[in-house]
């Protein structure tokens, strides 16, 4: 079984903050009446400021769905993984956009991820480790090497106050909401949190997950938090879908959630019940433990927690307990995540530090709780060289307005070719300083099967080339043997990393540089392929401009010699030093350079720079 880690965080709230005097501008009057129980509820939970995806004419901003999303693309932009390597989705919520289809399925669409396996977690607040435990455990057994798991709430639709009007209760005389629902509209507000889990810890702050423990009690007690129904004692009666039409069910007040205030207290004791089982079972010790992040919705049920808690013999300082309940508001299931996302970026996370989240649900009561073990050691990338500064190779030229524009459209194509690679996900990681020697080791693995190809289809090329342009045959052959070094430095550079000859020699290409190889090929075959010239600049302009670069921080992040690293360095004073763009500038200031040959040449510098790109994208799709 592998050991799992949260290796990134991410959270989404919607527009401003809301303060308590504004929260009626938002949701707004129950018959044009402001509420007689806000005050005492908002007094009861403590919340001072929350967020909701609505506008002040009770218009949704967001959709629950569109906040996960925006919460996942905010975790995957702090970790080192791209959207298109995340191998799972797990998604929790309390109420889905749609019915139909999972509330995962929509997250996934919006979210840019491919494909993936799924998983959708619908409940209350516990929903939140439902998807976290599943995830954890398909990660765990080894199913998926990581998985990003999300929750998003957006329950300030179901209190605006336009839903109220015209249900029978205020049609028979009721002038404001039953406590049951009046409870909750003081207590809810929207928001979406991200997490990414991972086998490994990589190179910064992560969390490794030690447990997750789920309980249902739904056995032992009647419904407590529900929609859908209105219950008549302990009995459930008809339900919304029984009703002839959804306007009907809305009248008789079944889509209104609610809250049975006589149980609601339970959940406080289930939870600490729950709490002292795991102590007992030596899932954890009291005292050890740094952090308290505990998903409590109200601010009433903290003295309640701590009372109990004592009574049990433990005392967990102030100072250890973390929430963001009073400026985030409480946001269910999503709860959990964005309280993990603040608290990781508080900078107050130390390696070793042991952390117990605990969520309580009082849907029909449900116990959650994970403890996780601060790991890794966070440090900045101190690489400081900056890809973004890295100009297209010069060329000398000249005065001669083909040359010159010919310059200008190959400088295009290498500012397009140069924003394609930073999007490319083994150099992000190259220059976040996030590689891992293995990703490396992979990535010489990949780029010698098409390396050991540049030689032969230079000579290729230069077989074709015709008597009349003998200068040029001559220099593409030179070329040719200077390339059959390239290969046997990669070769010796991945054995003194650790792997073997037979491993790097009987290596296959992947999708990408089949494709490179196979057109530069094509192209070498045909007779005087000059066009050639433009693969020569995006290639031999990579090795001069952007491969040093690349070995340097790879040689810094892994801490390598420079045995582990000479193929890229040695082709940044190769590239630049040992005549290689000499010899295309020679061969543009020729006569052969006619504005026909030109465009040519700029066709060439476009597709090969995609195909280059997409054989760093490729890696290992063989």
């Amino acid at each position: 079984m592998k050991k799992v880690y949260i290796t990134a965080t991410g959270s989404y709230l919607p527009n401003e903050p809301v303060s308590n005097q504004d929260m009626e501008d938002f949701l707004g009057l129950i018959n044009e009446t402001p509420s007689r129980t806000k005050a005492i509820f908002l007094r009861k939970n403590g919340i001072k400021t929350r967020y909701y995806a609505l506008d002040k004419q009770q218009n949704s901003t967001h959709k629950a769905y569109e906040m996960a999303a925006s919460a996942i693309k905010n975790c995957i932009a702090n970790s080192t993984l791209n959207s298109s390597e995340i191998e799972m989705l797990s998604a929790a919520t309390t109420q889905s956009d749609l019915p139909v289809p999972g509330f995962a399925s929509m997250v996934h669409a919006e979210s840019g991820i491919g494909r993936c396996g799924l998983a959708s977690h619908q409940s209350v607040c516990a929903a939140s480790l439902m998807a976290i435990q599943n995830a954890f455990l398909q990660v765990k057994s080894g199913t998926v090497n990581n998985a990003i798991c999300c929750a998003s709430e957006l329950p300030s639709r179901m209190f605006k106050a336009r839903r109220f009007e015209g249900q029978d209760a205020f049609a028979n005389g009721e002038t404001a909401l039953t406590l049951e629902t009046d409870f909750l509209r003081w207590m809810l507000s929207d928001g979406a949190g991200a997490m990414l889990m991972q086998n490994e810890p990589g190179q910064r702050l992560s969390l490794a997950i030690e447990w997750v423990d789920v309980k249902s009690y739904a056995h032992a007690y009647e419904l407590c938090m529900y929609t859908g129904t209105q219950k008549d004692g302990d009995s459930i009666g008809k339900t919304w879908l029984d009703y002839d039409n959804i306007s009907d069910a809305n009248k008789a007040g079944m889509l209104n959630l609610k809250q049975d205030m006589s149980q609601v207290d339970n959940i406080v004791k289930l939870g600490i019940q729950r709490f002292f089982e795991l102590v007992d079972e030596d899932q954890f010790n009291p005292d050890e433990l740094d952090w308290l992040v505990c998903h409590y919705s109200s601010h009433h049920f903290r003295p309640q927690i701590v009372d109990l808690l004592k009574k049990g013999g433990v005392e967990i300082p102030p100072e250890k307990w973390f929430t963001n309940l009073y400026t985030t508001g409480n946001i269910g299931s999503a709860s959990i995540f964005v309280m993990l996302d603040d608290l990781v970026k508080s900078g107050k996370l130390k390696v070793g530090q042991k952390i117990l989240c605990m969520v309580p649900e009082s849907g029909r009561f449900i116990t959650g709780y994970m403890l996780l073990t601060v790991t890794g050691e966070h440090r900045e990338n101190a690489f400081k060289e900056n890809i973004a500064e890295i100009k297209p190779p010069e060329i000398r030229i000249q005065d001669k307005p083909i040359q010159e524009w010919l310059v200008r459209q190959l400088s295009g194509v290498w500012f397009d070719f140069e924003r394609d690679l930073q999007q490319v996900p083994v150099v992000k990681k190259i220059f976040k300083g996030t590689l891992s020697l293995e990703e490396y080791k992979r990535l010489l693995v990949n780029l010698r099967q098409q390396v050991i190809d540049g030689s032969q289809w230079i000579a290729r090329a230069a077989s074709n080339v015709s008597i009349d342009y003998f200068p040029v045959r001559s220099a593409f052959i030179r070329h040719s043997s200077d390339e059959h070094k390239d290969y046997q430095i990669l070769e010796k550079n991945y054995v003194n990393c650790g792997g073997t000859e037979e491993e790097i020699v009987t290596g296959i290409k992947n999708i990408g540089s089949e494709a490179l190889s196979a057109y530069m090929f094509h192209r070498a075959s045909q007779p005087n392929p000059f066009d050639l010239l433009g693969g020569m600049f995006i290639i031999e302009g990579l090795g001069n401009r952007v491969s040093g670069k690349w070995g340097r921080a790879i040689q810094q992040q892994l801490n390598l010699n420079k045995d582990q690293v000479s193929f890229f360095i040695y082709h940044e004073s190769s590239d630049s030093n040992d005549n290689h763009f000499e010899r295309f500038e020679q061969a543009i200031q020729s006569e052969l350079l006619t504005r026909e040959m030109a465009e040519k040449i700029v066709k060439m510098a476009k597709v090969v720079a995609k195909l280059y790109t997409l054989q760093l994208q490729e890696l290992d799709n063989f």
